[in-house]
């Protein structure tokens, strides 16, 4: 006898659903966990709103205060000699080379260590795991805290703000560059193997050519998000728009702190948008080639 495989209709299911709704829905164990993280979910919530004192007043009064500072912000200022707008070129440079000089150090250190926590690389299991757990560890420390720490053994300046983008990006890259080895293929390393390559020939011509548009792809984010982070340690002391930023928002002249950050806002764009073409230039060709 042959089954009936024709899928029921709308009414069919309405009906069964009707007559048996203890079958269409999640049993009780299942619903009481829904229950009870909704109940967790919202208390938390609610109890944030109460301790950080989001009151409705507070947050009117703030936005009083902030449409006071926001009206201080304009007509932007304008400098009247080229000296004066060296100087703001000059830091907004600086912040560009502090984030390409950190981010740089951060890769050329970690590409070594990647291998070390790639499952498909180092056999060695303690090795492996104890190399992801000092990933970890190094990812632990935010950059602003690192800024502070190397302000206070190197001093004021890029210095600190290089040092601590490039510690911060080790663990980054390391963990980001040993999941790209993880997740390559394994039948350009069979082929490699089978033509009598050795294990050093399988990763140099087979794993490494799968990896490496992803790199730079990591590469060109994390070195565009640098940017915003060095204008945040220059705030700190470690030098670049951000410390004269800072100098002019605690002397209150707002016009010139807006034409900084609107200088930021574009030089931020200005990057991405020269990141993506060389993702869109480097990594097509890269793709053709395979």
């Amino acid at each position: 006898m042959t089954p009936n495989t024709t899928p029921p209709t709308d009414t069919e299911v309405a009906q069964a659903m009707a007559e048996y709704p203890r079958v269409f829905r999640n049993p009780t164990p299942v619903r009481a966990r829904k229950i009870a993280l909704w109940i967790g979910f919202l208390s938390l919530f609610v109890w944030c709103l109460y301790d950080f004192n989001f009151a409705p007043e507070r947050i009117w009064a703030g936005l009083q205060r902030l449409g006071r500072v926001v009206s201080f912000m304009f007509p932007p200022h304008l400098w009247e000699t080229w000296e004066e707008w060296l100087d703001v070129f000059t830091a907004l440079g600086e912040t560009v080379a502090m984030a390409f000089m950190g981010t740089l150090l951060g890769a050329i250190v970690a590409f070594p260590l990647s291998f070390l926590g790639a499952k498909n690389i180092n056999r060695i299991f303690w090795l492996r795991q104890g190399s992801r757990r000092v990933y970890d560890v190094i990812r632990a420390f935010e950059t602003l805290i690192l800024a502070l720490i190397f302000i206070r053994a190197f001093g004021l300046g890029p210095l600190a703000g290089i040092l601590a983008i490039a510690v911060s990006e080790v663990g980054t890259f390391s963990k980001l560059f040993s999941e790209a080895l993880e997740n390559t293929s394994r039948r350009p390393v069979e082929g490699v193997v089978a033509s009598g390559g050795s294990r050093l020939q399988s990763i140099r011509y087979a794993i490494m050519p799968q990896v490496l548009p992803v790199h730079l792809s990591v590469l060109l984010y994390n070195f565009e998000s640098n940017v915003r982070s060095g204008t945040i340690l220059g705030i700190v002391g470690a030098g670049g728009i951000g410390f004269m930023l800072s100098d002019r928002i605690s002397g209150y002249f707002w016009d010139q702190a807006w034409t900084m950050i609107f200088m930021i806002i574009a030089m931020v764009y200005l990057i991405d948008y020269l990141s993506g073409l060389i993702r869109t230039k480097v990594i097509g060709k890269w793709d053709g080639a395979q």
